[in-house]
C-alpha cells in the first residue's frame, strides 16, 4: 500500500489530518510513523478508536515521507475517498 500513497487523495501531517479531515472526511486508511513521538501521534490513534479505524505502522517517518513523495519525514498520513 505505501507504494501507492504518491497518487492517493491524502492529506499530510498531524495537525491536517486532526483539523480538516476527521471532522469533515471518512478516511480510507490512515498510515502512522512508529519512530514519531508519542504525545504527537497520541491523538490521531484516538480519532482513529472513535471512528473503528485501525491505524497501519509504518517503520520510520523517513520512509513514509518518501512513500508520500516529500524530502522531510511524516509522522501520519492519512488517505481520503
Amino acid at each position: 500500500m505505501l507504494s501507492e500513497l504518491h497518487t492517493a487523495h491524502k492529506v499530510i501531517g498531524v495537525k491536517q489530518s486532526k483539523k480538516k479531515r476527521f471532522g469533515t472526511a471518512q478516511p480510507l486508511q490512515v498510515f502512522v510513523a512508529l519512530d514519531a513521538e508519542k504525545r504527537v501521534v497520541g491523538p490521531i490513534y484516538e480519532l482513529c478508536s472513535e471512528h473503528g479505524m485501525e491505524g497501519t505502522e509504518v517503520t520510520t517517518m523517513t520512509e513514509l515521507g518518501d512513500a508520500v513523495g516529500i524530502d522531510v519525514g511524516a509522522a501520519v498520513v492519512v488517505v481520503l475517498h
